[in-house]
């Protein structure tokens, strides 16, 4: 039996000092600062090998911020200043991450529930399904949610959606074009995913962009560099106690090369919504019925957070109340990389790194704060 679990019925272990879920970018992040620190940590990753999300990513996929403002704490990704790494590259990148600095990671482990253990030393209790199926638990004084978004995307509802007979995909589980060859192929979502897939399918398909309301793209000099700086100019002034500033928002999608290929191409126009679903198609605002063979939604994501329920935390809304990446309700529990309400840009690569080293920071003054139980581990 592993020193850090322990099989139901039998005694609690000496806990973790701090268990971390999730084994994506910023899971890792927060193994980079903690592996600095005194306290024992250990990282549960439901996946079968490093990469968190982008092992799911669809095959030609480029990160919208060249390789610099692209990376990790502690080691920048290789490339030049004006690069955009592909998926291979930013899984390569993540596997060399963690071997390089050792962060202890246990996988595949599906963590199903998080509680309090019962005993006040002990604090939590996680449980979960190892590689072999068996039913396991983990223990730590505190808890770190990093498990991202990309097992909860959202499909919003359509009238007669249940009776389409065509295919329906989200952007989640797309891979390549190749499927798509020759069809007629709606992509809706008007963000960077969105313009992205429709480049590449609009290549081998009949396709349709369709978006709430008119995409906006950012200039051609502009990246997610920028994106950063206005992060990272909004982090400065409330470390300063000042207002922030207010974002100016010169548009949402990034012109990486495919998307800048793809409006040469003249296919970057966009239509509003469909009013529903027919068996074989669609039905427009107008009253025109267009027959469609598959569905493409590129429309974004839900925190997945499932496994914190029994705590009582997760809101109406799908979140955990904050104050920075801690929760409110439960002094003990961190959420990491979720996006700008558990830290500005903290979904991004380079944006993560401030998220973590601030999360561990609080996590030694708090656990510093009181002597370790007592116990030795199973």
């Amino acid at each position: 039996m592993s020193p850090s679990s322990a099989e139901p019925g039998s005694s609690p272990v000496h806990p973790w000092d701090v268990l971390i879920i999730g084994g994506g970018q910023a899971g890792l992040a927060v193994g980079f600062y903690l592996r600095r620190t005194s306290l024992s940590h250990l990282v549960l990753d439901n996946q079968i090998e490093p990469g968190g999300a982008w092992l799911h990513g669809w095959e030609s996929l480029r990160l919208f911020s060249p390789a610099r403002f692209s990376s990790l704490p502690g080691r920048m990704m290789e490339g030049g200043p004006d690069y955009y790494p592909s998926r291979a590259e930013t899984l390569a990148y993540l596997r060399w991450y963690e071997e390089r600095y050792e962060i202890p990671v246990e996988r595949p482990v599906e963590v199903t529930g998080v509680e309090h253990s019962g005993d006040g030393s002990l604090g939590f209790k996680a449980t979960g399904r190892d590689a072999h199926g068996s039913t396991r638990s983990w223990y730590a004084r505190a808890v770190v949610s990093a498990t991202g978004t990309w097992s909860h995307p959202v499909i919003p509802e359509y009238p007669g959606q249940d009776d389409f007979q065509g295919t329906q995909l989200h952007s989640a589980h797309y891979r390549s074009p190749d499927a798509f060859k020759g069809l007629r192929v709606l992509v809706v979502g008007g963000g960077n995913s969105g313009a992205q897939i429709l480049a590449e399918v609009s290549r081998v398909a009949q396709t349709t962009w369709v978006t709430l309301k008119e995409p906006v793209f950012l200039p051609d000099d502009i990246d997610g560099r920028y994106i950063f700086d206005q992060a990272t100019l909004r982090y400065q002034a409330q470390k300063e106690g000042r207002p922030p500033p207010p974002p100016a928002n010169l548009g949402d999608i990034v012109m990486v090369p495919p998307v800048k290929e793809a409006r040469e191409r003249g296919v970057l126009r966009a239509v509003r919504p469909f009013l529903r679903f027919t068996p074989g198609g669609v039905v427009w605002p107008d009253g025109r019925q267009e027959e469609i063979d598959a569905v493409i939604w590129c429309t974004g994501f839900q925190p997945a957070l499932d496994h914190l329920h029994a705590l009582g935390v997760v809101e109406s809304d799908g979140r955990v109340q904050t104050k920075g990446t801690r929760s409110v309700r439960e002094p003990r529990l961190w959420l990491v990389g979720y996006g700008g309400w558990t830290g500005f840009a903290s979904a991004t690569l380079i944006g993560v790194g401030r998220s973590a080293r601030s999360t561990v920071e609080e996590l030694e003054r708090e656990l510093a704060m009181e002597p370790k139980p007592d116990r030795e581990r199973g």
